[in-house]
């Protein structure tokens, strides 16, 4: 069974509770007390890769939430307004608003930045798993460039970056995650990632001080095809087996 709600988002800055921006999430129920909670992409939605993963997740025997951080798919706010910060504060109103104990996360590229520094801050994570994470600035660097000659970047799509994005980025280094984070990580990423350098993972991984999967994904770019997609589920499933039980 699956259920939409509405998260309210109190502290976003824009006054009074009715007056609060929502993001939108989607509960896939499972009878259980286990929890894995879905980061998507900078420009990415709750939908597609997503769903399958959820549908997955509930026949492994977890509850899966998916939702759409502000700014995207059918949640309140502004592309540019979407940062990190506020990405991060998007998360953590949708877990406590279904008052998780525990949970393990997911995320995909700038997703997987978003887990990696939630999960350095939250106790309640158990395991965190990636796929194609940023873990450095430098992946955006050719927006910021375009940010600090003409004050924005605009996607052909027409969403736009502007300098909060970039503010917010450098307010959170992968250095913080390195001195932090202590529960066990996954890291997946596409040997032919065009986007998202994979030698940035391994980079990650060796960095990072606590127990750490890291898989090469053989001709996979940054959106994985549908085998490797079917792929991606079976070995994050077989770890979690492991990390999260």
């Amino acid at each position: 069974m699956t259920q939409t709600h509405r998260v309210p988002i109190a502290d976003a800055g824009t006054g009074t509770d009715s007056e609060s921006p929502t993001v939108v999430a989607v509960h896939h129920e499972a009878d259980s007390d286990d929890w894995l909670v879905f980061c998507h992409g900078l420009r990415s939605d709750k939908s597609g890769s997503y769903e399958q993963r959820c549908r997955r997740a509930v026949d492994e025997g977890y509850n899966a939430v998916r939702f759409d951080c502000r700014g995207c798919g059918e949640s309140d706010g502004g592309f540019v307004e979407s940062t990190l910060e506020t990405r991060l504060t998007d998360l953590r109103h949708v877990v406590d608003y279904f008052d998780l104990d525990s949970y393990a996360l997911f995320g995909s590229s700038f997703g997987g930045k978003v887990a990696f520094h939630a999960a350095a801050a939250d106790e309640r994570v158990t395991a965190v798993a990636t796929r194609a994470p940023v873990t450095t600035a430098g992946t955006f660097d050719e927006y910021r460039v375009a940010v600090e000659r003409d004050g924005e970047w605009s996607f052909d799509t027409g969403e736009r970056l502007d300098q909060r994005f970039f503010d917010a980025l450098d307010r959170h280094p992968f250095d913080d995650v390195v001195a932090t984070l202590a529960v066990p990580v996954a890291i997946f990423h596409g040997g032919a990632d065009a986007v998202v350098d994979p030698a940035d993972s391994f980079d990650a991984a060796r960095r990072l001080e606590t127990d750490v999967c890291l898989e090469r994904f053989a001709g996979e770019g940054h959106r994985f095809s549908q085998a490797g997609e079917r792929r991606l589920r079976d070995r994050l499933f077989g770890w979690l087996e492991w990390a999260d039980r």
